[in-house]
């Protein structure tokens, strides 16, 4: 079969390696939050590291700020190289890396293994999703790109549980040394089943690669700075986040003048590529900033294990697995604008709903608005990338699928640390005058309550009602922070309905085969 014929039918394996591709993709997708249940046993001399507070804060932040970094700059490579190349040598170092940070003798260590992590994650990413694109026709990539979207939410909420698993029975280095049997099945299968893909060979665009690179880094090490200190003033955030603008502008300036640039940046001027590029950006602001201060509600103030966590988490996951798969089917039936703005007013109403919350809620109900909100996600997210990446020529599938990973992963780090800054505000002027006997840090997060009192010396009656005004003020400041991300579901809102295309008649087969912005990939045999 000719790679003209694949354009029209598809890869005859295309949905066995699907299931391949999804494997690969979740171990690295669950690795950025199976870390969370390990940072108590890793604070610990005896059991873990001994780790302090920063030091915890960037075995995260460390991956994060790599793999947000090099993302758009490996799909570049990508295109280049071959996707099938970038993707193995991504598991080879992921793997690597997971290997040795199960062994990791101290912080500082582990912070590097995560950042290199991050660096395979980041080759991964791109060349999974340009394969996608590269193995199924145009009639079947929007349903592909679903099974691949609901991955992505699977793997988050399976994080917890994972890890809360293997540290009731094994020591913490096994929520790193479980990803290595995965990336070996998925080395192997990979190497053996999927076919090569790559763009249009040309002179690489080293400049561009590198002003991508120096923004994406300094922007998001300034957003990850500010959500940990909880403060837009210092220099190591405002002055890293204008060095980040200013590579931004630049990468702009050096696209628009060389002949062989990564991106088109003109394609922003598109009203579908700029509109699907900004819900993006802006639903996962709203989400992930959210996600990060409920875990904090489920588990210190209704009191539950992050095992308990991420089985409320999983109602997510499990609303994407279903619910992506099926997006395709409604947008042909009702219009890539009808069902956005649908999908977006349950994630508003899931929102405004958090609002009400307290602390005596029912946990089945918060269950409840985690499914109904992954089913507004399922239907949001997948023709948005599917809007993206068929805008973008078909040679440059990886540069898109990179471009739409770096928008959610900046977007989502925005939002931890601006949410972040209006959660802490909020506390810190709820629960002040509350806390005038413990130190002044004590008001910082209820995280930080919860220790001071527990380290207090307090009698037991003043420490449950210190604990009980802590978790109350948390409760409002929760509030105020659902609000804001019900204010940003709502600007997107009005970016669906003003520029999300309206509803078009139904294309034949014999169409699908000509429109040269859709087509998929080339593939090699």
């Amino acid at each position: 079969m000719s790679p003209t014929e694949h354009e029209v039918t598809g890869h005859p394996r295309r949905w066995l390696i699907l299931g391949v591709l999804v494997v690969s993709l979740i171990v690295a997708v669950l690795d950025n939050t199976v870390l969370n249940v390990a940072l108590k046993t890793l604070a610990d001399p005896q059991e873990g590291l001994g780790a302090t507070q920063s030091q915890l804060a960037w075995m995260i932040n460390s991956y994060t700020l790599v793999f947000a970094g090099l993302l758009f700059a490996f799909g570049v490579i990508g295109d280049r190289v071959g996707r099938k190349r970038m993707l193995l040598g991504g598991l080879v170092v992921f793997g690597i890396a997971s290997l040795l940070s199960a062994f990791s003798q101290s912080p500082e260590q582990l912070i590097g293994y995560r950042a290199l992590m991050g660096a395979g994650a980041a080759a991964m990413m791109p060349a999974t999703q340009a394969l996608v694109r590269a193995l199924f026709p145009d009639d079947e990539f929007p349903r592909a790109l679903g099974i691949y979207m609901g991955a992505v939410g699977v793997g988050g909420a399976l994080g917890p549980i994972v890890g809360g698993s293997l540290l009731e029975h094994f020591w913490w280095g096994s929520v790193f040394l479980i990803n290595v049997p995965i990336v070996i099945f998925g080395i192997v299968m990979i190497a053996t089943l999927a076919p090569e893909s790559r763009g249009v060979t040309k002179r690489p665009d080293l400049g561009g690669m590198a002003l991508s690179v120096l923004a994406l880094v300094t922007f998001t090490y300034g957003i990850i700075e500010a959500g940990d200190s909880g403060s837009w003033t210092g220099i190591g955030v405002w002055g890293t986040i204008a060095l980040g603008v200013a590579g931004l502008v630049a990468f702009v300036w050096w696209e628009l003048r060389t002949p062989h640039a990564s991106l088109d940046v003109r394609l922003f001027r598109n009203p579908r590529f700029a509109s699907a590029s900004a819900i993006i950006a802006l639903v996962f602001f709203a989400m992930l900033g959210l996600f990060f201060f409920m875990t904090f509600y489920i588990q210190l103030v209704r009191d539950r294990t992050p095992f308990q966590a991420g089985l409320l988490f999983l109602a997510f996951g499990s609303g994407m697995v279903i619910f992506a798969p099926l997006s395709n089917t409604l947008v042909e039936r009702f219009g890539t604008r009808r069902l956005g703005l649908a999908a977006l007013t349950l994630i508003v109403g899931v929102f405004l709903a958090f609002t009400r919350f307290d602390e005596t809620t029912p946990l089945w109900l918060l269950a409840v608005l985690f499914f109904v909100q992954s089913m507004g996600m399922a239907n949001l997210m997948p023709p948005a990338m599917t809007t993206l990446m068929s805008t973008v020529p078909r040679h440059q599938a990886g540069v898109a699928s990179a471009l739409g990973n770096t928008l959610r992963q900046v977007g989502g780090a925005l939002g931890v640390a601006v949410l972040g800054t209006v959660m802490a505000q909020s506390y810190q002027g709820r629960i002040g005058p509350t806390l005038s006997q413990l130190p002044d840090e004590a008001t910082l997060s209820l995280s930080a309550t919860y220790g001071a009192v527990e380290r207090g010396g307090l009698p037991a009656d003043q420490a449950a009602e210190l604990l009980a005004a802590a978790d109350r003020a948390f409760v409002g400041a929760m509030h105020t922070t659902a609000s804001v991300s019900a204010a940003i579901a709502v600007l997107g809102m009005v970016i669906v309905a003003r520029y999300f295309p309206r509803p078009e008649p139904r294309r034949t087969a014999g169409d699908r085969e000509e429109d040269p912005t859709t087509a998929p990939a080339a593939v090699e045999q």
